[in-house]
C-alpha cells in the first residue's frame, strides 16, 4: 500500500495558492492576542453584569420605598399619620407653625438610600455646600464658630456657641442634634438655644449631618451600626462632645444632648450607648433606641408600629416632648422613649395640665427621686404636630405657640448637676 509521507505543516509552501507560509511563532502570537482580547471582553462582560446587578438593587430599593409609602397612605392610622414625610410646609403667616404636608399637595421626599450612598460617596462628585440657613444673631463678646471633628468612624462638621460670659470657667455643654433637612444655623435659630446659652452661660455644640451620610441630612437612627457604642454616628457625636469639653475646659460631668425628630432619636441612642458621658438627654418628636434596624423598619416605627424597645441598662435622666397631633412621627414613640428611659419603680409621680401663653394645651408627667430631682419628665403637647415647641419661626420645624421646650430642657438638665457633682 502506498504510504503518504509524514506531514510537517511548517514545511508546506502554499505561496502558489496565495497563502503565506505557516509561521508557528506568528500563530502563537495571534493566539495570545485573541486570548487577551477575549479576557478583556470577559472583564467588560463582568463589569456590565455588575452594573446590571447594581441597577436592580437600586430599582428594588426604590420599589421597596414606594410600596412602604403606598401602604402607609392607603392605611392611615387613627392618629392621622399619612407617611414618613419629614419635610414640613412653611407657615402661611408670621408666627405660624410648620406643618406636615397633605397628601394632595405636599412634597414627596425621595427614597433614603443612605447605605448605598455611603458605599458610593467616594466615587461620586462632591455636592456643593448647602446654604447655612437663617442668620444667627451673635451678641458682642460671644462667638459662633465652625469646627471639624475626625476619627476612625469618620468626620463631622459642627458649630459651637460660646457665650459672652465665658472666661475660661468650667461650663455645661449642650449638644443639639438637628432634624432632617436642617443644619446648625437653622436649628440654632429655630430653638433659640443660643439665646438661652447667653442668658444662663453654657456652651452649645451643633453637630451637622452631611448629605453624603444621608440624602435628607437625617441622623441614621434606624441603622444598626449607628446604634452602638464606639462606632458609627454615636461615636462621632460623643467625640464632638469630648472635643468641646477639652477645647473650652468645660465640666465633663455636665454634658447634655437634645434633638428633634431624627436628632431626637439620636439623642435617645446616646443615652443608651454613652450613659457615662451624657448627664441627661432631651428627645423632641423622636424615637427610642432600637425602634428600627433598617429603612422599612424606620417607616413602620414612624407610623407607630416599631419594635418595642427595652429599658436602658443604666438610667440617664430624660425629658420628652411630643405632639399628639404629630403626623410624621407617631405620638406613641414619645411614650416608648419615656418607657425606655424609665428609672426604677417607686419614684414619686406628679401630673399637671396647663396651657402655654400661646394657647397650646399640654400634660406634663414628672417622676422624681426622694430628693425631688426629676429623673423622667414627659410633655404631651395637645394638638401640636411635628415641630419644636416654643421655637422661633425664623427656623424650620417650629411651633411658636409653646410651651418653650428649649427653656424647659435646660431647666431639667441643670437640675441634674448636684447629683452628678456629689
Amino acid at each position: 500500500m502506498f504510504r503518504f509521507p509524514k506531514l510537517d505543516p511548517s514545511k508546506l509552501d502554499l505561496s502558489a495558492f496565495g497563502v503565506p507560509k505557516f509561521d508557528p511563532r506568528a500563530f502563537e502570537a495571534a493566539a495570545a492576542r485573541t486570548s487577551k482580547a477575549r479576557g478583556a471582553g470577559d472583564r467588560a462582560a463582568r463589569m456590565q453584569d455588575a452594573m446590571a446587578r447594581f441597577r436592580r438593587v437600586q430599582e428594588a430599593a426604590a420599589a421597596q420605598w414606594a410600596e412602604a409609602r403606598r401602604t402607609m397612605i392607603d392605611r392611615p392610622d387613627a392618629a392621622g399619620h399619612h407617611g414618613p414625610t419629614l419635610d414640613m410646609e412653611a407657615p402661611t403667616a408670621a408666627g405660624g407653625a410648620w406643618t406636615a404636608p397633605d397628601r394632595a399637595g405636599g412634597s414627596e421626599p425621595g427614597p433614603d438610600l443612605s447605605a448605598m450612598m455611603r458605599a458610593l460617596r467616594d466615587h461620586l462628585p462632591k455636592a456643593p455646600p448647602a446654604g447655612r440657613g437663617p442668620a444667627v444673631d451673635v451678641p458682642p463678646g460671644a462667638r459662633f464658630e465652625e469646627r471639624v471633628f475626625a476619627e476612625a468612624a469618620g468626620s463631622r462638621r459642627y458649630k459651637v456657641y460660646v457665650p459672652s460670659g465665658y472666661s475660661g470657667q468650667a461650663l455645661p455643654v449642650v449638644v443639639m442634634l438637628h432634624g432632617c433637612t436642617q443644619n446648625p444655623d437653622d436649628f440654632a435659630a429655630g430653638t433659640r438655644m443660643n439665646a438661652l446659652a447667653e442668658e444662663q452661660t453654657f456652651l452649645v455644640a451643633y453637630p451637622e449631618q452631611p448629605q453624603s451620610a444621608n440624602l435628607q441630612r437625617c441622623w441614621n437612627w434606624f441603622t444598626a451600626g449607628d446604634q452602638v457604642r464606639e462606632g458609627g454616628e454615636p461615636a462621632l457625636i460623643a467625640g464632638i462632645a469630648r472635643a468641646v469639653v477639652a477645647e473650652f475646659s468645660a465640666d465633663p460631668g455636665l454634658v447634655y444632648a437634645a434633638g428633634l425628630s431624627a436628632g431626637g432619636a439620636a439623642a435617645a441612642i446616646l443615652a443608651a450607648t454613652y450613659p457615662d458621658l451624657f448627664a441627661a438627654v432631651g428627645v423632641h418628636s423622636g424615637l427610642a433606641c432600637g425602634a428600627a434596624r433598617d429603612m422599612p423598619g424606620a417607616f413602620a416605627a414612624m407610623k407607630g408600629q416599631g419594635a418595642a424597645p427595652g429599658r436602658n441598662r443604666r438610667t440617664v435622666p430624660t425629658i420628652v416632648f411630643h405632639g399628639d397631633g404629630d403626623r410624621t412621627v407617631h405620638p406613641v414613640n414619645g411614650d416608648q422613649v419615656a418607657e425606655q428611659a424609665a428609672p426604677a419603680p417607686g419614684l414619686a409621680e406628679a401630673v399637671t395640665r396647663g396651657t402655654s401663653p400661646g394657647g397650646t394645651a399640654y400634660t406634663r408627667t414628672v417622676r422624681s427621686d426622694a430628693s425631688g430631682r426629676p429623673l423622667l419628665e414627659q410633655w404631651v403637647l395637645h394638638g401640636t404636630g411635628h415641630a419644636w415647641s416654643g421655637g422661633s419661626p425664623e427656623g424650620s420645624y417650629t411651633d411658636p405657640r409653646g410651651p418653650d421646650a428649649s427653656r424647659e430642657m435646660i431647666r431639667f438638665f441643670l437640675a441634674q448637676a448636684p447629683a452628678r457633682g456629689a
